[in-house]
């Protein structure tokens, strides 16, 4: 905008033009996370640390960012700031209205669970396979607003109960393979799960449709069959970067009968298997961790196994999850990788789990909560801890999701009197009705 002046003077009309500043000048960023400890494994960083977000993307991490340079700021300090976190075994087919069935009643839709505890991105495991995937993306991955991935399941019915799963004329790798390259990027690997027989077509058809299609396959080894014995499916039938999912269940013989882990579990690793959690409601164990981590077997990547069963069990939800490896003696920084950008890693998407500048602006602001806590593992068994992972504001996309106590809010009686909307979309989704200036 151009202001002009006309200034008369003897040797006539002279006209002066002053450039000036628009009236409503944009702030540089959209929404500015103050002083939290931000845990950061990808780029080595734990430290108090501002993070700015712009246009739904990390856009500054540094040690101090000016307030005046962001449209909303929320003071964080004594909190931890981290990546969203990333679930990569859940349960959300929840649509189909099917009893008895993760491809239907036993699952969850996923919004409910996932943003109140910090979590972002989820990876299905397993519920549908080739047959059903496309049902399962309209009905469920489409309209949610967590980002929901999947495992494919090489049943091609999916998980749906031993008549299914247990159908070896219907784990055909091809159109496994086909379906995973038809959505590259949203199909993040193969699943076989619940195999009650003896053969060990499950697995290897499993990791032939992997092959083609260049994603890992998660197994759920189902049934302890001594003719498919564990260390043969970690040194032998595996690959490097597949997953061996619920690996503190002691189900499979992942801990000896003196007490020492499976030298093949130990083998395994040295291959490059990944370990998960999948706590879910029958796979962790306090008598298999225990000894576990004692001998220094750690998981990989931290994982709920989400279902109508496991929220309301031991598992309940990915911090309480997390706060038992508190309690098994992991550090937070040793917790939140794995919960992070290790599994980020393992499913290929390196864009996320991390605060790196591009990437997706997805965090989670969580406190650590010291007092007398209790843990119980799938058996009903207790173990007490002094620590547990509480959310207390959930960014997802550059937008504010969740906010346990209003700390990105205006107090109400600052406000005008007739207030109505206090957000604005470009830092704001937990008001609809929030209007952007842009």
């Amino acid at each position: 905008m151009k202001i002009q002046l006309r200034v008369f003077l003897s040797l006539g009309l002279m006209t002066l033009s002053f450039a000036t500043p628009p009236a409503f000048a944009q702030p540089k960023y959209d929404l500015l996370l103050r002083g939290g400890h931000v845990v950061d494994a990808k780029n080595h960083l734990s430290a108090i640390r501002d993070v700015a977000i712009r246009d739904g993307l990390i856009a500054a991490v540094e040690e101090h960012i000016d307030p005046g340079t962001a449209l909303k700021t929320v003071d964080i300090k004594g909190f931890y700031v981290t990546p969203g976190l990333v679930d990569i075994h859940v349960h959300v087919y929840a649509s189909t209205g099917e009893r008895n069935s993760y491809a239907g009643d036993n699952s969850v839709f996923p919004d409910g669970f996932t943003f109140r505890v910090g979590v972002t991105t989820v990876a299905d495991a397993g519920c549908a396979g080739y047959r059903n995937f496309e049902d399962f993306k309209q009905h469920v991955i489409d309209r949610s607003k967590t980002r929901v991935l999947a495992f494919l399941n090489i049943v091609g019915a999916g998980m749906r109960g031993p008549k299914y799963e247990d159908n070896l004329a219907d784990m055909d790798p091809q159109p496994a393979a086909e379906m995973a390259k038809r959505y590259p990027g949203l199909i993040v690997g193969i699943k076989t799960a619940h195999y009650s027989g003896p053969e060990w077509t499950p697995v290897e058809h499993a990791v032939q449709a992997g092959t083609i299609a260049s994603i890992p396959v998660m197994v759920d080894f189902g049934a302890n069959r001594p003719e498919r014995p564990i260390d043969i499916l970690l040194t032998q039938k595996l690959r490097p970067g597949d997953i061996y999912t619920h690996c503190y269940s002691g189900l499979r013989n992942e801990l000896l009968p003196d007490g020492k882990v499976n030298p093949g579990m130990w083998e395994g690793r040295k291959r490059g298997v990944i370990f998960d959690v999948g706590h879910g409601g029958g796979s962790f164990v306090w008598r298999i961790a225990v000894p576990a981590i004692r001998q220094g077997f750690l998981p990989d990547s931290i994982s709920t196994d989400l279902h109508i069963g496991s929220m309301n069990s031991g598992m309940k939800d990915m911090l309480n999850v997390m706060s038992k490896f508190l309690a098994l003696g992991l550090s937070v920084d040793d917790v939140l990788v794995r919960s992070t950008w290790n599994p980020a890693r393992e499913i290929h998407h390196e864009e996320l789990g991390n605060l790196s500048i591009g990437s997706p602006a997805d965090v989670s602001v969580l406190r650590v909560v010291d007092g007398d806590f209790g843990f119980t593992d799938t058996y009903g068994a207790r173990m007490r801890g002094t620590q547990k992972f509480e959310c207390e504001l959930t960014v997802k996309g550059g937008k504010v999701v969740y906010d346990l106590n209003g700390i990105s809010r205006p107090d109400w009686e600052s406000l005008p009197p007739n207030y109505t909307n206090v957000g604005d979309s470009r830092w704001d989704a937990l008001n609809p009705a929030a209007k952007s200036p842009r």
